[in-house]
Parts: C-alpha cells; structure tokens; sequence
C-alpha cells in the first residue's frame, strides 16, 4: 500500500467501524426498550386484571413478548442497513430480508396464538366467578379450529413471501387430497369422529362413559384430533380412536337423571301364605321412603323359582351418586329383611330335597369286611336318643 493510499484506505474502514459502531448502539438500544416495553404492558396488565376486562386482560398479556420481539426486528433492520450501506456484508443483505419477514410472520402467529390460550383462560376464569361453567369439549374445538386456522394461514403466508405460488400448491393439494385420502383413511376417519364429537356432544371432558361389548369405561380426559383418552375404573388409560364413536353405542353415565335398583329376593316356599302380607307391608314402606322416585316403583311376587319363591324389586333413586345409591339400596334390603321376620317369614338360601322310596339303613363294619359303610335294604332305622 502506497502512501497516497492510506487516505483512500482509512476512510473505507473509517465508514466500516463506524457502521459497526451504529449497529451496536442499535442493539444496545433495543435490549433497553425491551425492559421499558416489558415493564409498561405488565403494568397495563395488572391495571386490566384489577378492572376485570378479560378481552383487555389477554390481548395486553399475550402482548408482552411478541412486542419485544417486533422491537428486535425493527432494530436488527436497521443494524443490518447500517452494516451494508456502501455495499458491505452482501451476503447478509441478501439472506435478512426473507429471514426478516419469516420473524414477522413468526411473531404475528405467535401473538395470536397467546391471545387464543389467554382468551380461553380468562373467559372460563370470569364462568367461575359467576357461579358457571363453560363446555370444556366446546372451549377445546373452539381453541383448535382456531389454531389450526391461523397455523395453516401462517404457512401459506410464509410460502407466498418465499416466492411459492400458493395457486399451484392449492391446485395439487386438490388432486394430492383424494390420493392422501385414500391411503390415510383412518386417520380422516378419526379427524371426522372428532369433528362429530365436538359437534354432537355425546360426552364432554370429565364425564364417564362406557362402550358396550368393549372393555372401554372410564371417565373423559381429553378428546384428541385422532384418539380421545378415557380414564377406566382400574386407573388404565384407553385411547379410543375417534372413528369408533361414529357407529359405536355409548351410554353416558354422568347424564342419567336416576339409578335403578333392580333386585330378586327369595322366599322360602313353606312362606308362601305369607307372601301377600309381607308385600303389601313394603309396598307400603317403599310408598313413605324417601330415598326413592315414587311416580313408579314395584315390588311382587315373580315367580316360582328352583329352590324358592321369587319377589322382584324394582325402583329408581333421585342421586346419581354411586355413594349415596349404595346406602339407600342397602337400607331398602334391610328394611325388606326385617319385614320378612316381622311376618313369620324367612329369606331362602339354595337347597335340594332328595325323595327316597322307603329310607336308608346303614350298619356298622363287620369284623374283616372293607371300612366303607354299606347300604343294607332301604329300611330306614330308628334313631336312638
């Protein structure tokens, strides 16, 4: 380098420090709005909270980093303008434009992604102070759909701003739909059981259902895109695809409005004289219980059975609760019970009576004879006190 070139030279490196210099006050700058930014929104926050808006409270909560974010995007545009103005770094000029917008996008999705899960917490927030509830299932359709839309517009945002056409993507995800269609489908199948669940609600989170003829019975813990997990009574977790619920038969025991006692006592058949007394006498009793629905309940004489008379018991409990239903049955049997021995009554266990022709004679082992006793005639013989 010549002496005449040492002006040239400094002056270069001279814009080139300075340009560095620039973008590094720019940053320093940035990480202080970040702190001045996050201090102002979370006072606006706690402001919106102790005035108890809820649409304020989640749009200025799901605020706070996405803005923070849009903060260091417009600062690292600037510093990149700064590092490449008189064609310095061209490499990163060409890279940041199309990285930049991909931030935006990124930090716009996010915002309203935030805004969506604060929105759905604050709204079931505000059901509870009053004393209500908010569908869990409908509040989870909801949430996804709504998520599901913004991602897939995020997407095709991205692509058109990376120079994707967006028509030929939507052209061959017409024809690529049918093939994809037929080899996924199960997975469609299940995305429709869910999109029928959301919409039918045969059952919601936390309520307990069963499957008949399989061994699916539990209470609801989540209802997935493709599974919905169920909770059994042994503590083992069954994930039913949701196709299943298309054509299956459900019974939803969290809505029944009664639980049914349905009951067979056996009464022994010298009783049976007394069986018009001892169902009158309860009738009665099931008349003045409180513990039972008495628009229709039924207790009769039900046939004869193998070894002893059959009354049937027929009635329903106002509780659903399975603690309290246990007790009133049991009660309503003690009850019953006590009937039965108030009238002279008892209730039957399983016996068998043996008819023989004349009776039975057993005589002792003769001396030298095999030590089984032996039937000897079918004289009966008497017995000795």
């Amino acid at each position: 380098m010549n002496f005449t070139d040492v002006p040239t030279w400094f002056s270069d490196h001279y814009v080139l420090w300075t340009n560095i210099g620039f973008a590094f006050l720019i940053i320093l700058i940035v990480l202080i709005l970040n702190k001045i930014v996050s201090r102002v929104l979370g006072s606006f926050v706690r402001r919106a909270e102790a005035a108890g808006s809820i649409w304020q409270t989640a749009t200025l909560a799901s605020l706070n980093p996405p803005v923070r974010g849009v903060v260091w995007i417009i600062g690292l545009t600037l510093a990149v303008g700064f590092l490449t103005r008189g064609g310095g770094f061209t490499l990163l000029s060409q890279f940041f434009p199309p990285a930049r917008d991909l931030a935006v996008i990124a930090v716009v999705v996010w915002f309203a992604l935030r805004a969506v899960g604060n929105i759905e917490i604050g709204l079931q927030a505000h059901a509870r102070s009053k004393g209500q509830e908010i569908d869990p299932t409908a509040a989870d359709a909801i949430g996804k759909l709504v998520r599901a839309a913004i991602i897939i517009t995020a997407i095709l945002v991205a692509m058109q701003s990376l120079g994707f056409s967006i028509s030929g993507i939507l052209a061959f995800g017409g024809i690529g739909g049918i093939a994809i269609g037929f080899a996924a489908q199960g997975l469609v199948a299940n995305l429709f059981g869910g999109l029928t669940i959301y919409a039918s609600r045969p059952f919601k989170v936390g309520e307990w259902i069963i499957i008949p003829g399989t061994e699916v019975m539990g209470e609801v813990q989540s209802i997935g895109w493709r599974a919905t997990r169920v909770m059994g009574f042994d503590r083992r977790p069954f994930y039913v695809p949701n196709a299943l619920f298309n054509t299956a038969v459900l019974i939803n025991h969290s809505r029944m409005t009664a639980r049914r006692i349905q009951e067979y006592l056996h009464l022994r058949y010298r009783d049976i004289d007394k069986v018009p007394a001892i169902v009158a006498a309860t009738n009665k009793m099931l008349s003045e219980y409180a513990g039972i629905e008495h628009d229709f309940f039924v207790f009769q004489m039900d046939s004869y059975g193998d070894f002893a008379l059959k009354l049937f018991l027929y009635a329903f409990t106002p509780t659903t609760d399975y603690n309290a239903y246990m007790a009133i049955k049991e009660d309503i049997l003690l009850k019953i019970a006590g009937i039965v021995h108030d009238h002279g009554g008892e209730l039957a266990v399983p016996t068998s009576t043996v008819h023989m022709p004349d009776g039975l004679n057993f005589r002792g082992r003769a001396k030298g004879e095999v030590p089984e006793p032996v039937l000897q005639g079918y004289v009966e013989r008497p017995q000795t006190a």
